[in-house]
């Protein structure tokens, strides 16, 4: 296998195989695998506005040693399909049948569900559609499962800068957009890191962005309801979404634990990746 993909200047593997998966609707998405195609299954669900590239760490990093991991771009993002108008962004069922369509398309037995800031809606809507059953475990990364009116849950890293990101205007969506990513960390990014966030960023149209805000979303009564573990990992210096969606989570949650993360923004992923590596890989054995 070529070793042509370059992150960080370090050469790592192509992907073991690419898909092109028929989501919710009809939709087309854009799915990678990476790692090791026998071992345990793990699907990494990005955020708002964000791309499967953001998994760059773990697809080169000592979990694809040993475990199959499954990357894909969400509907509106990425290499995925991006209509504009808002239908296809409000029905959570669609943003269930997406995640469902990969599991089933891929084959994956009982993947651990990592689900990233928006991630955590998209799997908390899978496991209200289709229930637990076919799921070993969760990690919800600075993961969000409310939205509500107020946003009491959503830090000013993302409330102060939404507005601009989903405007028609170009400079003044890049400019929130800049801000927006500088708010994502504790600490700035290296240089690599911070261009290529921000083209993936760029990627999404800001209409897209917008009709993601467009549904109010409580996840509490599904997760009073779980019975496979749950590990909530969250920065202490998120901005993006505070660590009071952490401890909402906990508390609603029977089998929920929390992996704290000091001086880590909303990217422990990123900002902490042998920590974040070594405890998602604990949390896929303990389920195995």
């Amino acid at each position: 296998m070529e070793r042509t993909t370059i992150i960080d200047g370090a050469q790592v593997d192509e992907p073991v195989a690419t898909h092109e998966v028929r989501g919710g609707g009809g939709l087309r998405l854009h799915v990678r695998e990476w790692g090791e195609r026998e071992g345990r299954p793990i699907v990494l669900v990005h955020g708002w506005s964000q791309s499967q590239m953001c998994w760059s760490r773990q697809i080169a990093g000592p979990l694809a040693d040993d475990f199959r991991l499954v990357t894909f771009d969400l509907r509106g993002h990425g290499m995925s399909e991006k209509p504009l108008d808002a239908g296809p962004y409000v029905d959570a069922r669609l943003w269930a049948d997406d995640l469902h369509a990969v599991i089933e398309h891929l084959e994956l037995d009982r993947p651990v569900l990592v689900g990233w800031s928006y991630g955590g809606y998209v799997v908390t809507d899978y496991l209200a559609a289709y229930g637990e059953t076919a799921v070993a475990g969760v990690d919800l990364v600075g993961g969000a499962v409310l939205r509500t009116p107020t946003f009491e849950h959503v830090g000013p890293g993302l409330l102060e800068n939404a507005g601009d990101a989903c405007g028609p205007d170009l400079p003044t969506s890049i400019a929130a957009m800049l801000r927006f990513l500088r708010a994502c960390t504790a600490r700035p990014l290296g240089d690599h890191d911070w261009s290529t966030a921000l083209c993936w960023n760029m990627v999404v149209p800001s209409e897209v962005r917008g009709a993601l805000f467009a549904r109010e979303i409580d996840a509490s009564e599904l997760l009073s309801r779980l019975s496979v573990p749950v590990l909530v990992t969250h920065g202490l210096a998120d901005a993006i979404v505070l660590p009071a969606m952490a401890e909402h989570v906990l508390e609603v949650c029977p089998t929920a634990r929390a992996s704290w993360y000091e001086n880590v923004g909303h990217m422990p992923f990123v900002e902490d990746s042998g920590r974040f590596d070594l405890e998602l890989a604990e949390l896929v054995r303990q389920v195995a």
